[in-house]
């Protein structure tokens, strides 16, 4: 049997423990929205329409920031169309995802719901077929306290304090030619210089991302980065990564593996972009705000072809996770937190029913998905510092990665609450015994110790059956020295005081 070894000294810090790691995204995309977080009529909705069974996952799901409204939706949104009195709100062609938007809900509504669900709203502008103005307009109704026409508009549609957003995306995916407005990274990268520099003449203390590439497949990735942040360098203070995966061929082994690109995606776009600081002569270091990841069955979307009419929040993108998906998402996750010295904010995309952690009916039932618990466990347990662990793991050739470890983990350390280790094994077969090094800890016990698995790795949560994959506790733990047995294709977490 294979045997993985590490240790876990708090002196090895790579940076503390962003909270906002854990962030994740609303779009006006299929069921996210409309029968997701906003259901007027459902039997848990409160006084603003907001189902409360959603409410109650978002909280549990811990969620931090939520990115809003879009994704390829906001290149054609006007956000003008979601304030005031509903009922005199338009009806719109959202071309991105060939809906009907009815505008039920906008920015109001949903900084309402954000304060409700207790996370902080990040929102993006328009920059495919808008530019400065309008993120200026959107910026002063949303932000400025009182005294002008668009602050009192807000004032007068309900909101009294300002909505004080701190974090703004310049536009999204401009480098993909299914965007609206799609740019070249020179006419992308002078549109956002110049709406980031209007912007801070507003609030100088703004937090601004730059469109990074939209995955690191993309023909112009690394020299897009490079262009647009030729232009932005000393105006924002993130680029975006977005990376999506999903099992080919049936290859669970490269899937399994899929957090080695993240791994590739993340330390390229630092290099790129510290080269370009260094270029510039500056001493200021732009971190990476990854908004937009997940496990993600694009090719069924792809295959599915365009509906003939224009449906109000048509079921899209409702991919159901197994438990190799968790893992696999888990995986993501741990590599998220091993990079949160430059990666500081993340977004999984997205909450609702679309490619999302939690399911809903229409009118009925909500629940976890398979995704739902390594992500809610990673932001209840993880606190203080990440530590930088080097594991000595046996390894396993996969397809598309080559060799590669049979154990990805990170641990987090805080002097209150303790150390947290969160370890996957890809190993689709076998066990895998881990001996755990906590000498440097000085006296511990274990606290928890669970695991995601189950002899079906294909198994899913369902309304029905909605525990089936759950974290358990595992049994095959010794204290000392600290020894864990990880089950093949599992998410582990231990606990330690």
């Amino acid at each position: 049997m294979h045997q993985a070894k590490l240790t876990l000294d708090p002196a090895f810090k790579v940076a503390p423990v962003s909270r906002r790691t854990f962030g994740t995204f609303v779009e006006h995309l299929g069921r996210c929205v409309y029968t997701g977080i906003y259901e007027p009529g459902h039997p848990t909705a409160d006084a603003d329409g907001f189902r409360r069974d959603v409410l109650d996952l978002t909280r549990e799901l811990g969620v931090s920031t939520v990115r809003y409204p879009g994704g390829n939706f906001v290149s054609g949104y006007r956000w003008e169309d979601g304030i005031g009195p509903v009922a005199d709100r338009p009806r719109r062609l959202d071309l991105a995802w060939h809906s009907t938007e009815t505008n039920e809900v906008g920015v109001d509504e949903f900084v309402r719901w954000c304060r409700k669900a207790g996370v902080e709203p990040m929102m993006a502008v328009n920059l495919g077929t808008r530019g400065i103005a309008e993120a200026l307009d959107l910026l002063e109704y949303a932000n400025h306290p009182s005294g002008t026409t668009l602050s009192d508009l807000r004032i007068a549609n309900g909101a009294k304090e300002p909505h004080d957003i701190r974090m703004w995306c310049l536009g999204n995916e401009m480098d993909g030619p299914w965007q609206t407005g799609h740019k070249t990274a020179r006419e992308y990268g002078r549109l956002a210089a110049e709406t980031a520099r209007a912007m801070r003449m507003v609030d100088p203390k703004l937090e601004l991302v730059a469109c990074g590439s939209s995955s690191s497949s993309m023909p112009t990735f690394g020299s897009w980065e490079a262009e647009v942040l030729e232009e932005t360098y000393d105006l924002v203070d993130y680029i975006s990564c977005h990376a999506y995966y999903e099992e080919k061929d049936g290859d669970l082994g490269s899937f399994l593996a899929s957090s080695t690109d993240m791994e590739y995606f993340i330390s390229s776009v630092i290099a790129t972009a510290d080269h370009v600081g260094a270029r510039l002569k500056s001493r200021k270091k732009i971190n990476i705000s990854f908004d937009e990841w997940n496990v993600w069955y694009i090719s069924r979307f792809q295959d599915a072809g365009t509906p003939q009419d224009w449906p109000v929040a048509p079921p899209l993108l409702e991919d159901h996770y197994h438990l190799a998906d968790a893992v696999t998402f888990g995986g993501l996750l741990i590599t998220l937190l091993r990079n949160s010295d430059r990666v500081t904010a993340a977004s999984l995309a997205q909450l609702v029913n679309v490619i999302a952690p939690i399911m809903t009916e229409p009118g009925g039932r909500a629940w976890r998905q398979t995704t739902f618990h390594p992500f809610a466990q990673a932001s209840r347990h993880a606190a203080g510092d990440v530590l930088r662990v080097e594991p000595d793991s046996p390894l396993y050739e996969t397809k598309v990665y080559g060799e590669v470890p049979l154990l990805h983990a990170v641990a987090t350390h805080s002097a209150t609450s303790g150390t947290t280790l969160f370890a996957v094994n890809r190993s689709a077969d076998e066990p895998l015994p881990l001996e755990i090094d906590t000498r440097a800890l000085g006296g511990v016990r274990i606290v928890e110790a669970t695991t995601l698995t189950d002899p079906d790795v294909y198994a899913r949560n369902t309304a029905d059956d909605p525990a089936r994959i759950t974290p358990r506790p595992n049994a095959d733990v010794e204290p000392d020295p600290l020894r864990v047995l990880l089950p093949p294709v599992s998410w582990n977490v231990i606990r330690l005081a």
